[in-house]
């Protein structure tokens, strides 16, 4: 390990970088020394093994080494990223003078710290992901979230319960999270250990202290004009974010020009488990697709942004979302306004994200021409809205803004095909400078000028031979060969004597060569200022050019669901206020594209009300399809409140508020919780959360304990779910329970249905249709079969099933429970025990014992003999 012990003699410059480590102790310091980033002791000990970068030590003073190892600074955007993805924060400190301008130690200080929260360079950001920091306030009663992403000026706050943050959280994925030190506990209670965290001060987030640095950050007197001044919580968590943006030395943030409301009545609510379960943003499966990868068809970065952030958040008012669907059915009527669009879209690139580099001083010459086009692309596009017959497209046309003047003055003043860096020079147009134009010509005509001038001497002289040349001694000469020495004029000064020649210089060659060869250092400087002036006039448009960024994501995301829908046959969804979910021939958006070539997917109705079918219990084998089922009703009213198309002939959907599903059983051992315990978890999550507009999917509820406690809780939740009148959610509920079937006589707006399957020849057809009616066959052990099971364990299996039909076919679930509403605590149903086939096998045994002539030895041995068939030793 590295000594750096206080009482070892260091080296001035281990001193240097010991004194700014400490300010910085948990994370990597890069420390540039000359041309290299160095990193020391156990920052260079990770470093190399996170680079792959060679591991030396170093001398430190006094009988003393230190770990060394390090990268050229010219590729620190090919090494920081690699650090930040593994996790680590990154403290970069540079040269804070120049070398040459001191004789002693250079001045060193920390001049941006990263972290997986706080990015802005393009090799670690995802381009088609916000780049998400989080903050997350505690009270009593009252969690205060908050969202950032830095690369975009995206700022975002809301409050409420910590299911709903936790909500949030799982909708926006931030890839760092803040919370106050002291509360990591309450922290992974509440949302677990799957986040990259950060421990900040507490004082951080004194309410105080957080408001006064949002008003001093905006420049305003209150909150008010953003709508946020009731979130006190809120307010907590997104003034903990810009004191945290103090500490990463990220000062240059005037791209965050507004503080959002995330306001829960707006959206549908979609917990974790609904995000996972309908595999929104990623798939379950390892090569799977989710939604966003299939119904993506967005043409620039921020319009995938955009695209994921409405189906985090899709909308519960239905103006809204009719606008939506207005603008991508106006789309097929006007086929030359989309084209003209989409052309225009391939030129506006990432706008958002440029717009944030000119806040930092970041954007280069390059990216910079990125935005003049960008600008220029927009006015095709505002010209578009405008004349269009959709209100819609012309509101967003009204407020879209070329930006003219800012674009001309980059047109005028950058070159057209500029270098990466302003320091390779040629970046500035020429007329832009007189001064810079005229040392250009010094600098970079210099051969012509010489050449002009030596034949002008030769002429005026009368000297044939003159030649003009440069030494380190005394720089520019004129070289005379002897023959012609006596035509020197007197003003000439001799500076040397050849065997052959005489050397020379003049007044006006003198001047010249102090021009020259200060030249390309000043040409820099000019170059520099311009560009920087240009990048400060430009940030006076940050405000209209994220709006603009905004506008055309949208824009984007519409002409993305035309071309969607075009592709896949989708139809517009008809969105109204009833209670009503009608769905004509739906398919699975997802699975439909994956489909084999030549395959078609079996669509499906589905219909769901809360006066005639509230809830219908769907029966059927494995493999026939009940969870696509599920999971497609769930995907097309997403789809459809988010102003997307949807896979089916028609839908009527009367707007949802929020949507659960409890698909499939997945392990958390992680944290100690069995498959049960989850399903419990996200079971409870959803009870206590229904309201009649909400959207219920249930998929095999109660596989993760016995067979009797499972039909007990399914049944139970179920009738939890008609009889509650508070809740009155609609409900598709997936079982292998046939007994649940037996409700349809109880509940009248509970209804059977089941997906269809046919027996030929001792095999089964999967129909994968939904026919009323329940299914009192699961065809599990033809399942088996076709999973290429042994056929003794088959054949066992099939016996063992008529067993256990023979001795149940007496069971009744179908008696009514008196009072159900008033007594549902302690209620608990009945139900007629199933043989076990070892009991069998222990009753047979007993059945045939002669116990009048049983020795007590011989009993023994037998009771001996039962324990070991039961497992009992």
């Amino acid at each position: 390990m590295a000594k750096s012990k206080k009482d070892t003699v260091q080296t001035p410059l281990m001193k240097q970088y010991y004194s700014i480590k400490e300010k910085y102790p948990d994370a990597i310091l890069l420390f540039r020394v000359g041309d290299f980033y160095e990193t020391f002791s156990e920052d260079a000990i990770k470093a190399s093994e996170i680079l792959g970068i060679t591991l030396t030590r170093r001398a430190n003073g006094s009988a003393s080494y230190v770990e060394l190892a390090g990268f050229p600074h010219h590729a620190l955007d090919t090494y920081l990223p690699k650090l930040v993805r593994a996790g680590e924060r990154v403290a970069v400190c540079d040269q804070l003078e120049d070398p040459k301008a001191t004789k002693t130690i250079v001045k060193r200080g920390v001049t941006e710290l990263v972290t997986p929260g706080v990015a802005i360079n393009d090799n670690i950001l995802e381009h088609k992901e916000n780049n998400f920091l989080a903050s997350v306030h505690f009270d009593k009663k009252v969690t205060g979230v908050a969202f950032l992403d830095i690369s975009t000026g995206e700022f975002l706050t809301s409050e409420g319960s910590s299911e709903y943050v936790e909500k949030l959280l799982a909708n926006f994925k931030p890839k760092e999270v803040l919370y106050e030190k002291g509360k990591r506990q309450q922290f992974e209670e509440a949302f677990g250990p799957k986040y990259y965290t950060y421990a900040f001060d507490d004082w951080a987030f004194a309410p105080d202290s957080a408001h006064d640095r949002l008003l001093k950050h905006f420049e305003t007197n209150s909150l008010k004009g953003f709508g946020v001044q009731n979130l006190t919580y809120g307010i907590t968590a997104a003034g903990a974010i810009i004191h945290y943006l103090d500490l990463t030395q990220h000062h240059k943030v005037q791209h965050i020009t507004t503080l959002g409301r995330i306001d829960e009545d707006k959206y549908v609510w979609l917990d974790k488990f609904t995000i996972r379960n309908l595999e929104l943003f990623s798939s379950l499966n390892d090569g799977g697709k989710s939604l966003t990868d299939v119904i993506d068809r967005t043409i620039s970065p921020m319009g995938s942004r955009m695209l994921k952030r409405w189906v985090a958040l899709p909308l519960k008012d239905v103006k809204p979302i009719d606008d939506r669907l207005s603008v991508v059915e106006y789309f097929f009527k006007t086929p030359e306004l989309k084209d003209s669009i989409m052309d225009a879209l391939h030129s506006i690139g990432d706008l958002e994200r440029l717009v944030a580099k000119v806040a930092a001083g970041r954007i280069t010459p390059r990216e910079l021409i990125q935005l003049k086009m960008a600008l220029f692309a927009i006015d095709p596009i505002k010209e578009g809205c405008l004349s269009s017959d959709n209100q819609h497209l012309k509101h967003i046309g009204d407020q879209l803004n070329g930006c003219a003047t800012i674009r001309e003055r980059i047109h005028r003043q950058i070159q057209s095909e500029p270098p990466v860096l302003v320091s390779k020079g040629g970046v500035i147009q020429e007329g832009v400078s007189e001064e810079l134009d005229d040392l250009r010509k010094i600098a970079y005509s210099g051969k012509d000028y010489l050449a002009n001038l030596q034949q002008r001497l030769s002429e005026e002289t009368n000297i044939p031979s003159i030649k003009i040349a440069f030494n380190n001694v005394f720089g520019y000469y004129i070289e005379v060969r002897n023959t012609h020495k006596d035509k020197v004029p007197q003003e000439w000064i001799r500076k040397q004597t050849l065997v052959s020649a005489e050397r020379y210089i003049t007044e006006e060659l003198k001047e010249y060569e102090s021009k020259i060869l200060g030249a390309e250092e000043k040409i820099l400087a000019i170059e520099t200022k311009l560009y920087n002036d240009l990048i400060i006039a430009v940030a006076e448009f940050i405000a209209a050019i994220q709006l603009n960024a905004t506008l055309l994501s949208k824009i984007d995301v519409l002409v993305s669901f035309n071309n969607l829908a075009a592709e896949s046959k989708f139809v517009r969804p008809v969105i109204n206020d009833s209670l009503e979910l009608s769905i004509k021939a739906g398919r699975h958006p997802v699975i439909e594209k994956q489909l084999p070539i030549g395959e078609s997917y079996v669509p499906n109705d589905v219909y769901l009300d809360n006066d005639k079918q509230q809830v219908i219990i769907i029966t059927g084998p494995n493999m026939a399809g009940k969870s696509a089922l599920l999971r497609q009703t769930a995907l097309i009213t997403l789809m459809a409140q988010i102003g997307c198309y949807v896979p089916a002939e028609s839908a009527t959907i009367g707007v949802v508020d929020k949507i659960f599903t409890r698909v499939g059983a997945s392990d958390n051992i992680s944290l100690g919780e069995s498959t049960f315990m989850v399903e419990m978890n996200e079971a409870a999550s959803i009870l206590n959360n229904l309201t009649k507009r909400s959207l219920v999917l249930f998929d095999e509820l109660g596989r993760g304990t016995s067979t009797y406690d499972g039909i007990s809780i399914a049944w139970s939740i179920v009738e939890y779910i008609h009889e509650n009148k508070k809740a009155g959610a609609k409900t598709l509920f997936a079982t292998h329970y046939h007994e649940l079937n037996e409700m349809e006589k109880t509940y009248k707006r509970c209804k059977n249905y089941n997906v269809s399957v046919k027996e030929v020849d001792n095999k089964v057809i999967f129909l994968r249709k939904l026919v009323p009616g329940g299914s009192n066959h699961s065809f599990g052990i033809h399942v088996a079969r076709m999973a290429g099971m042994p056929k003794s364990v088959v054949k066992r299996a099939d016996s063992i099933l008529g067993d256990l039909e023979q001795s149940n076919r007496h069971g009744d679930l179908s008696k009514p429970i008196d009072d159900i509403s008033n007594n549902r605590e302690g209620m608990q149903l009945s139900f007629f025990q199933l043989d076990d086939p070892v009991l069998k096998q222990i009753r047979d045994e007993i059945a045939d014992l002669d116990v009048n002539n049983l020795t007590p030895m011989e009993a023994l041995n037998k009771l001996n003999e039962i324990k070991k068939w039961i497992g009992v030793s």
